[in-house]
């Protein structure tokens, strides 16, 4: 890994399989790996399948926050320009997309590995998007991923709580496909990634697009992106978005005063 280099991509057959490939910051995104991830994406038009993984300890710990000035910058436009149309392009591929999770998928790796349409974890995963600790919502779709996957009443007791699965108790409650031994990963996601990519991918494409519309019927995910946008922009001027950004970097519990 360079920094040149913050992803790998690897084309067997028509398998292409996407690394984020920053193990030392457990591969969290800034905006030259987003910028990578585009263009691999963009290089992938062929694949009958698309398998997105992390390499060293985990998928991926969200935004890369050591060059950022979370209390100071526009949080809106940080989604709205950076990572929603890097998840938005993800669940919009024509082609079955595969997440190969472990260790940590936080933040915006966890918007990624929502974004595509099976998620397989292994046991010792750690999934969620922990926002309340400091005073926001989720973003990268993680609504609409909740929702969609494990329902109202769980996804809201996932929000309050700021809880994080592991593999088994993601896979127990629907918010992943399948859970494996931390050593079986890449052997099953290569077998499950085979399967498909040998299948009518173009029939596949197109129940894809149907699956996606009967989900969005209430809510489209490009307005679940809107509104996470909005809500993120609005709540960082806030005291306890101040208050859960302080208390982060200064390794402390978190003092809210609500609304």
């Amino acid at each position: 890994m360079s920094d040149d280099a913050p992803i790998l991509v690897e084309t067997d057959d028509a398998r292409v399989t996407i690394t984020l490939d920053r193990p030392a910051v457990i591969n969290s995104l800034d905006e030259a790996m987003v910028g990578a991830l585009h263009d691999a994406l963009d290089g992938a038009a062929n694949a009958r399948v698309v398998v997105i993984r992390g390499a060293g300890k985990g998928f991926s710990a969200g935004r890369d926050l050591s060059n950022a000035a979370p209390l100071e910058e526009d949080a809106r436009a940080i989604l709205a320009d950076l990572f929603n149309p890097l998840v938005a392009k993800i669940r919009s591929l024509p082609m079955p997309t595969l997440a190969a999770v472990h260790g940590p998928a936080l933040g915006v790796g966890f918007g990624i590995a929502m974004a595509c349409d099976l998620v397989i974890a292994a046991e010792r995963s750690r999934l969620g998007s922990p926002f309340a600790n400091i005073g926001c919502v989720l973003d990268s779709g993680g609504h609409a991923a909740l929702v969609q996957r494990i329902g109202p009443h769980r996804a809201l007791e996932l929000i309050y709580t700021s809880r994080l699965l592991n593999g088994a108790e993601a896979a127990a409650m629907g918010l992943v496909n399948e859970v494996v031994a931390d050593d079986s990963l890449d052997d099953r996601v290569t077998e499950l990634a085979t399967q498909i990519a040998s299948g009518p991918t173009a029939a596949f494409a197109a129940s894809k697009r149907i699956v996606q519309r009967l989900a969005d019927q209430q809510f489209g995910f490009s307005d679940v992106l809107a509104a996470e946008a909005d809500a993120q922009g609005a709540l960082a001027g806030q005291p306890d978005y101040v208050e859960g950004i302080s208390a982060f970097m200064e390794k402390r519990s978190p003092q809210f005063r609500g609304v």
